[in-house]
This record gives structure tokens, sequence and C-alpha cells, in this order.
């Protein structure tokens, strides 16, 4: 599936499409570049669940939980400050996937060895006048 991100005020609608698409995978890997939007599209994502916590990059903890209203736990993963698999390893990744709750990973190129069988993988491109390019593929 191809989404296009023209606008901000889209994003709600993009989050429910995407949602939609993937609802059926827990984990779901975020690729793109720095800036390109990724934390941003998980916060919509995460409010169209229902997420009552406060989402912010977890870039410094490695990990974030949310709780939904109805007390579902969902993961966000930013990858990109660890130096190796182990690392990741050691903050227990494999339970958080195999959880069955939503893990929404960035960065997850840093961790390919780890990647589960199936996942939900969206890459998010931007365009010089700001626009986004959502391209998504369930594996």
């Amino acid at each position: 599936m191809t989404l296009h991100l023209n606008h901000l005020d889209e994003l709600d609608t993009v989050a429910r499409q995407l949602l939609a698409n993937g609802r059926e995978q827990s984990v779901w890997l975020f690729e793109g570049d720095m800036g390109a939007g990724k934390t941003t599209l998980i916060k919509a994502i995460c409010q169209s669940l229902g997420v009552v916590s406060l989402v912010q990059s977890p870039t410094f903890s490695i990990v974030n939980e949310y709780t939904t209203h109805e007390g579902h736990s969902v993961y966000h993963f930013d990858c990109y400050r660890l130096r190796n698999e182990a690392e990741a390893l050691d903050i227990g990744l494999e339970e958080y996937m195999d959880s069955g709750n939503y893990c929404f990973i960035e960065w997850p190129e840093r961790i390919t060895a780890l990647w589960p069988a199936t996942f939900y993988q969206i890459h998010i491109a931007a365009d010089s006048t700001g626009r986004r390019l959502i391209e998504t593929k369930l594996v």
C-alpha cells in the first residue's frame, strides 16, 4: 500500500488507514531518514489506538511503554542508539515482540537479525516540499 501525506492535518486519516491495513500484525517496523516523520506518525497511530500516555521519542530510553484506554500496552522502540543486536536482546526486545502487544520499532535496520517472521513494514520518505510518501508491506 502506498499513501501520500501532503499536510499534517491528514495525519489522523493516514494513521487510521495504516491501522486498518496492519491491524493483524503486532510488530511494526518504521524505516526512513532522520526527520522523515517516524515518531510523528507513531504518535498519530497511538492516538488512534486510544493511548492515554504521553507519546514521545524513546531515543534515550530505547523503549517507551504506553497504555490505551482499555489498559493494553503499546511499546515504542528507537533502535538508533543501539550499538549492536545484543543490546536489543539485553532490554528484552524479543519478549516485547512476543507479547502480542503492538511494538512500533524505529530504526529496525539496526536489528535485522531479530526481526520476527511476520511484521508490518512502513517506509517513510520526505520530499523537498515536506510531503511524505509512506509505503507499507505486510511480511
